[in-house]
């Protein structure tokens, strides 16, 4: 079957679990931080290549809530790291027209990454070419936790009637509230779980399980996985006929 266009019928929404730096650095001899700082390079490649594919909304996970069990010499690592990348690249996301928005819970996070984040979102805040979502100290069922607490607080407040809260309730209280659910979900490096990303926003979700590691993860890579997509059949539960 020959697969359409990928710009009229690709995802509008990839969500992006970038996995195997460790492992890319690992196989050259050098310490894991090479392997990050070689995976931070890549997302600007896949940002870029996102019109050329049809897709609106990028969404990356950057550190999980899980990943401050990793030793103390690799976290603080990759916190310099994201640091560093919010400043070398925030004019040139701001260039292409990137929005970009950071979802997760940002009470653990140090207060000068904080304010990095802060002043990214509201620089880009007008621009329309590529959404992109980082998220940064994220876990989906922690998302869920700090939703359902902001949903009873407003239901004990008589802001909500209980009897109103259906499955269309809880998303307008995630940290995803403003964007659409991803179609398609990558993973890099050969792992064939979600681990803990997305969880309720994917519940539609096509998902590619690939063995390249994300520092070799390449934008034609990214078109073919899009261009793939094009061609499933997604019948959300139901039946064509």
């Amino acid at each position: 079957m020959a697969i359409s266009d990928p710009v009229s019928t690709g995802p509008r929404h990839v969500a992006i679990i970038m996995d195997g730096n460790g492992r890319w650095a690992t196989q050259r001899g050098r310490p894991r931080l090479f392997g990050h700082r070689a995976g931070a390079r890549r997302v600007r490649e896949v940002v870029e290549s996102c019109p050329d594919v049809g897709v609106e909304y990028l969404t990356i996970f950057a550190f999980s809530t899980e990943n401050w069990r990793r030793t103390q010499v690799e976290v603080a690592g990759l916190m310099s790291l994201f640091r560093m990348y919010i400043s070398r690249e925030a004019r040139a996301l701001d260039q292409f027209g990137v929005r970009v928005r950071f979802i997760g819970d940002r009470v653990r996070l140090d207060a000068k990454l904080v304010t990095l984040m802060d002043d990214l979102e509201k620089l880009t805040c007008n621009n329309t070419a590529v959404h992109l979502t980082i998220a940064l100290n994220y876990g989906s069922r922690d998302e869920v936790a700090r939703a359902t607490k902001r949903l009873a607080r407003d239901v004990a407040a008589g802001n909500l009637d209980p009897d109103d809260v259906n499955e269309e309730t809880l998303p307008k209280y995630l940290d995803t509230c403003v964007l659409p659910d991803p179609d398609l979900v990558i993973r890099t490096s050969g792992e064939a779980r979600i681990s803990n990303f997305l969880l309720w926003q994917s519940a539609y979700a096509e998902y590619e399980f690939i063995d390249t590691l994300w520092p070799d993860f390449t934008k034609e890579e990214f078109a073919q996985l899009c261009a793939s997509y094009g061609g499933r059949d997604r019948r959300f539960g139901g039946v064509k006929t």
